[in-house]
């Protein structure tokens, strides 16, 4: 299924629009934004992007190349969520590289040139006739060429310093898989895990908590090496986990008033009680 793009050039049109809206007579709100006050909403659409790509269940999950058809149509209100958002994501692009044009360094242009001069570069066997056996290579030569554009930089280089930690340390990672420093399989890992976990208990027995605080990373980073090595994004996994506690403490909490007393007025075990038919209720509802 092909979706027809509009037949004017709407890219052409946001632009103009966010030049209308900075123009002197412009709105002043939009005007008195910088590229500093800019950085909360790039990060929120981002991650209300991510939202919308998550409310479309198992079609997020379907690749060009996988089989079976997607359940969701255009008009379908999860498909609309993500477009607006995609919409919103695009906006602060466009409004950052109107910011930088008005300094007189690039515009909208010069990103989407150099983007593409990009991609060209690192798909060589996309536009070279470069023969590559999978996906795996296709990452492999990515990184070598990377690094050999920018000579001088270290292979951790360019990881976003502001990215979460449960990100950052998947990325890491990532990048030093790529250029073979990493364990063969998941064991590695998964053994490391067993190892932080008894340091971790020793720093909490000597009551040393900045120890604590190491040893307790130490586990946290061996947790995501070994969720990378069995394919798993751990953000993903600690998210669902997320959600699945706050509907479960959601009912431990209707239990509770059902009961007739605020629910720090109900003991240990009463709570306990409450979450175990949280999570029965739960299964049942599938």
């Amino acid at each position: 299924m092909s979706v027809k793009p509009p037949s004017t050039s709407e890219f052409a049109r946001i632009v103009s629009v966010m030049q209308r809206l900075l123009a002197p007579d412009g709105c002043p709100w939009d005007r008195e934004q910088t590229l500093a006050s800019l950085k909360r909403y790039a990060v929120e659409e981002a991650f209300e992007v991510c939202d919308a790509i998550d409310g479309l269940g198992d079609d997020a999950k379907r690749a060009i190349t996988g089989a079976g058809e997607v359940t969701r149509r255009a008009d379908d209100p999860a498909v609309a969520h993500h477009r607006e958002e995609l919409g919103d994501l695009l906006l602060q692009v466009v409004f950052q590289s109107e910011l930088a044009r008005a300094f007189g360094w690039f515009g909208i242009g010069h990103v989407v040139h150099d983007i593409c001069e990009k991609l060209e570069r690192r798909h060589p066997h996309v536009f070279a006739g470069e023969q590559v056996g999978g996906s795996a290579e296709v990452i492999a030569n990515w990184e070598k060429l990377k690094l050999a554009e920018k000579a001088g930089r270290k292979t951790l280089d360019g990881i976003p310093k502001g990215m979460p930690a449960l990100l950052y340390a998947l990325r890491m990672g990532d990048k030093a898989s790529r250029v073979g420093f990493d364990w063969p399989d998941a064991s590695g890992p998964r053994a490391r895990i067993d190892e932080e976990l008894a340091e971790f208990d020793a720093a909490v027995a000597s009551g040393d908590r900045e120890a604590m605080t190491d040893e307790l990373g130490d586990v946290l980073f061996s947790v995501v090496n070994t969720a990378r090595k069995h394919g798993l994004d751990p953000e993903d996994a600690l998210a669902r986990t997320n959600r699945r506690f706050a509907a479960r403490f959601g009912r431990v909490e209707a239990l509770a008033k059902e009961d007739g007393r605020s629910i720090d007025a109900h003991s240990e075990e009463e709570l306990e009680a409450y979450w175990q038919r949280a999570k029965a209720d739960e299964r049942a509802r599938g």
